[in-house]
């Protein structure tokens, strides 16, 4: 029964996310991707909004972190405070790429994979919920939760 509006959830986020359009080919190396995904560094700024928003990046549904104007945070995945502590740069980009590359049984959505996917809306086969830069904004964020 708890499980329905997290499935609820991500159903959501994948029907009314704007689908990016830049999706580029990565390689994971053990449990990281070493390469950034883009030439431009990713914007701490830019991604701790991603993180925060709940119609981009949907990651407060699960996780909790450093945001005291968000009132409501999930319990369901690992807090991102300290994220930068426990993760290097490369295993925090394969993780919001593709988490289920690390942990197949993992819940959190692909948001930069593109194929093997189910269920997958008309207008988001072949696209990435983020682009390349806005998973790079994202790591370069999260890189930075330290306690």
């Amino acid at each position: 029964m708890p499980m329905r509006p997290l499935v609820f959830a991500l159903v959501w986020l994948a029907a009314t996310a704007a689908p990016a359009q830049d999706a580029v080919a990565w390689r994971a190396v053990g449990d990281g991707i070493p390469a950034p995904l883009t030439r431009q560094p990713g914007d701490p700024a830019a991604g701790r909004a991603i993180v925060a928003n709940r119609q981009t990046g949907l990651c407060l549904l699960c996780h909790s972190g450093p945001f005291p104007e968000e009132r409501f945070q999930g319990n369901l995945a690992p807090p991102l405070d300290g994220a930068g502590a426990r993760l290097t740069a490369a295993q925090l980009r394969l993780r919001v790429a593709d988490a289920q590359a690390v942990n197949p049984s993992s819940l959190m959505p692909a948001y930069h994979r593109t194929s093997g996917l189910t269920r997958v809306g008309t207008a988001w086969q072949g696209k990435p919920v983020l682009s390349s830069q806005q998973v790079e904004d994202v790591v370069a964020y999260l890189v930075t939760l330290r306690p």
